[in-house]
């Protein structure tokens, strides 16, 4: 096992160092332990990556996929951008709210950190530039506002978590998620607050009740996909799978139709742009598969599981050390990856202290969005560098105050349960 072990760790990352694509790294990973392990690769590999995939849930994500791009192109993002602005812009630092709200609805909406970067980015950054904000603490917002909407449903992310776990319901998962993301978005939200506080930002017009009314019409068939989204699966409408194609119907019918912000000449390109996306992403699920196989055959899950247990049986400290795990774990590794390959290892823990799976499904997400905003894998932080035509080395010193308020939200997620659970136990889910 210890062999296995190494052969894992050592080549994964030997292979990162080399700027090898994560899932080939991953694959070579699992084809040498299984080599050590006397399986046949060939076969092994490509049954588990077929396998891998081979789930009706996971076809919740092309859709999801494609009705992001389709609100990302389809003028969904300035709505609720304007909306947000009608509210926030006239307290100091409010186009810090402004970006921080725009974030979070619209990635609870496409289900996407990085569309909401580059969305959501392309609209605020320029503006607060002009209105005298520093460029990288407006970087920083938008990095880590991005990051909200991958707990606040519906989001991909969640799906894959429901799937490695085997057990969870993606129903409980999307609504276990809300109240963490809005906890997550508030702290931002502090932190913007203190800093524009002591940099003495400037505040925006207040807006009247017809300009509020005005943007809300506006933003109302955008924001409304969640209601739908969400209400149909509570309700029993239909499966999560079958409202990731409803909101394609809907995002369709929206930015086609009602918006006529997306052209039908378009739609090849975007269909194209959602395949390759969602390629990729089942290419990471399937390798990781494969890597999951292995480290199951050879008992490491629940060799690590005796381990830890043993160190301690407080669950604070377990907890803790398990959260420091995956907080330098997704410094370097993509979430579908991290959370296909850590799910199997650490939710035997985490239910051997009486933690439910879901609540333990929420605080994997938390603290693994924190590594979509660090380098050396912050896909966050590059497309936030990439809009603001900045480098990470100036941005870092920004993120410091968001990264610290974002740790402590994973700590109160971590330890009170009711933010994850209340809802879920609410819907009886």
């Amino acid at each position: 096992m210890i062999e296995v072990i190494a052969i894992l760790v050592v080549v994964f990352v030997a292979l990162l160092v080399m700027d090898v694509p994560i899932a080939v790294a991953i694959a070579v990973s699992a084809i040498l332990a299984m080599l050590l392990e006397g399986y046949d690769p060939n076969l092994m590999v490509a049954s588990k990556l077929a396998n891998g995939i081979d789930s009706f849930a996971l076809l919740a994500i092309p859709f999801f996929i494609l009705s992001g791009i389709l609100m990302g192109r389809g003028g969904m993002a300035r709505r609720l951008m304007d909306f947000a602005s009608t509210l926030m812009s006239r307290f100091p630092g409010g186009l810090a709210y402004v970006n921080t709200l725009t974030c979070m609805l619209f990635g609870s909406i496409s289900g996407s950190a990085a569309a909401a970067v580059t969305s959501i980015g392309g609209f605020m950054l320029p503006e607060m530039k002009n209105k005298g904000y520093n460029n990288e603490f407006s970087v920083a917002v938008t990095t880590t506002a991005a990051t909200t909407g991958l707990l606040i449903p519906p989001s991909n992310i969640m799906i894959v978590y429901a799937v490695a776990s085997g057990t969870v319901s993606i129903a409980a998962m999307f609504m276990a998620g809300i109240l963490p993301g809005v906890l997550i978005g508030l702290l931002l939200m502090t932190v913007c607050y203190i800093i524009a506080k002591r940099t003495n930002l400037s505040s925006g017009e207040k807006a009247s009740l017809g300009k509020i009314w005005t943007a809300f019409r506006h933003a109302f068939l955008s924001m409304l996909l969640l209601v739908i989204v969400i209400g149909g699966i509570l309700k029993g409408i239909f499966t999560a799978t079958e409202a990731s194609a409803i909101a394609v119907a809907y995002a369709f019918t929206l930015t086609v139709i009602v918006y006529r912000e997306v052209r039908l000449k378009e739609i090849p390109e975007i269909l194209l742009q959602a395949g390759v996306t969602t390629a990729v992403i089942m290419l990471l699920i399937g390798a990781s598969s494969g890597m999951s196989w292995i480290m199951t055959i050879s008992n490491i899950p629940q060799t690590v599981s005796q381990v830890m247990l043993g160190l301690s049986d407080n669950p604070i400290v377990i907890m803790l050390m398990i959260n420091l795990l995956l907080l330098f774990v997704g410094t370097f590794m993509d979430m579908t990856p991290a959370v296909l390959i850590f799910t199997p290892i650490f939710l035997p823990i985490a239910k051997a202290l009486g933690i439910d799976p879901v609540h333990f499904g929420i605080i994997m997400i938390a603290n693994l969005c924190i590594g979509l905003c660090t380098p050396p894998v912050g896909t966050c932080l590059f497309l936030g560098c990439g809009v603001g035509k900045t480098t990470i080395a100036r941005v870092t010193p920004y993120m410091i105050p968001f990264f610290i308020a974002m740790f402590i939200g994973l700590m109160a997620i971590t330890y009170v349960s009711g933010f994850s659970m209340w809802l879920p136990r609410l819907f009886d889910l």
